[in-house]
């Protein structure tokens, strides 16, 4: 093998992707279109360019042909993966069948019926007017967002129509082309299931079970992986995303979907994803399952052989660490992270802010500002472990004074 790895994206959720590279002894390249973000720091290149432009990517990549292109946690990426993989004719090309559904929610229900999963209402519009008098049709609550947004971005759960337009108005605000989506709200447990293909097999599949910020519309501050589950359900959220990928045309590689239990019927899909999971995902199934999906996942960009299968089964949980304000702060102290670290049962514990740095409320995924995860052979051992750890991180946000200029404070996005 010769050539660098072409890594779409540099914010901390793909920090693994470059730890794995230099672990292998391979080069990478950065690509981003800010200069900020955190993994730069891991990379041996950077290109200050959009995940969204392949041509714009080769074009900075002058004569360099890298060895392989891979993305993670992030759906921006998901178009320039697929054009450069061929461009480059590198030995994995992420499925042109899973750039649509992953990226366009309308694509994604389409494709759902096809996979034969229980569908619901929903509407989709670049006109506010016409998705508002569209919705208002609709059974109420729904969730109004971006067709094409992720990571929690501009979601509102609207409970009447007079709602509507401040809900439109605000998913628009994060949508690249001007599309909103209004879709029926599903009742039920909200579960991640997460899998990773071999030749059209799963090498695992894991559910996980999500829970919410207080206050927040679906932002996710706490996964458990396994879900309590009985082994039928299990066994058919396994089969949907086996059809799911079929569909999808993932042969090869990862994908992770969304998915709400309701208290009757079938699982109901609410959003598919062809890639890594976000929100410290690939840790937490480490922990549980002794799986490394970021390392196979490297090894497939390369060419090389790779197997996640499980190594044992043990009970996780992963917390999201955000801000305690509803308004812009300065992370003025971090302590207790040495300690979080050294408690029993702690897999993982990560700050990705810094004292000084600006941070934002926690009402998307993108504000969240450390993780940390625990692991152990009940699920009680786990929540103690993990509960013990959050205790002794001590971070103080202070809130920023009205109107206050943001200065030489450093913006986390």
């Amino acid at each position: 093998m010769s050539g660098p790895l072409l890594v779409l994206g540099a914010a901390e959720e793909q920090i693994p992707l470059y730890e794995e590279a230099r672990r292998r002894g391979v080069r990478t390249i950065a690509v981003d279109r800010r200069a900020d973000r955190p993994a730069i720091a891991h990379a041996d290149a950077f290109l200050r360019v959009s995940t969204h432009d392949p041509d714009a990517i080769a074009a900075a990549l002058r004569d360099e042909r890298p060895a392989g292109v891979v993305a993670a946690a992030s759906d921006n990426g998901l178009r320039a993966w697929h054009a450069l993989c061929l461009r480059y004719r590198t030995p994995y090309v992420y499925p042109a069948a899973a750039i649509g559904p992953s990226t366009n929610k309308a694509a994604f229900h389409a494709l759902a019926r096809e996979a034969g999963a229980a569908g619901y209402g929903w509407t989709c519009s670049p006109d506010p007017a016409v998705l508002a008098g569209r919705a208002a049709a609709l059974r109420f609550p729904l969730v109004v967002k971006p067709a094409d947004g992720s990571g929690s971005k501009g979601v509102r759960r609207v409970a009447d129509p007079a709602a509507l337009p401040a809900a439109i108005a605000h998913a628009r605000a994060f949508a690249r082309d001007g599309r909103v989506i209004a879709e029926e709200a599903v009742a039920g447990r909200h579960l991640v299931v997460e899998t990773f293909r071999r030749g059209g097999a799963a090498c695992y599949t894991a559910v996980l079970e999500k829970d919410f910020v207080p206050g927040t519309d679906y932002v996710v501050r706490r996964l458990t992986c396994p879900a309590d589950l009985d082994a039928a359900t299990e066994a058919a959220l396994a089969a949907l995303a086996g059809r799911l990928c079929a569909a999808l045309g993932v042969v090869d590689g990862p994908a992770d979907f969304d998915v709400v239990l309701p208290p009757a019927g079938p699982p109901v899909v609410i959003e598919v994803n062809a890639r890594l999971g976000g929100n410290g995902i690939p840790r937490l199934l480490r922990a549980a399952l002794g799986v490394d999906g970021v390392a196979a996942l490297v090894a497939l960009a390369l060419g090389e052989p790779c197997a996640p299968v499980p190594t044992r089964s043990r009970h996780a949980l992963l917390e999201l660490v955000g801000s305690p304000l509803d308004r812009d702060g300065e992370l003025a102290d971090a302590a207790g992270l040495s300690a979080a670290r050294a408690v029993p049962g702690v897999t993982d514990a990560e700050l990705f802010a810094a004292p000084g740095d600006l941070v934002r409320p926690f009402d998307q995924s993108g504000h969240k500002i450390g993780h940390v995860a625990a692991a152990g052979d009940t699920a009680a051992a786990a929540r103690e472990a993990l509960e013990r750890a959050l205790r002794e991180l001590r971070l103080t946000v202070l809130p920023l004074p009205d109107n206050a200029p943001e200065g030489d404070l450093h913006v986390l996005h």
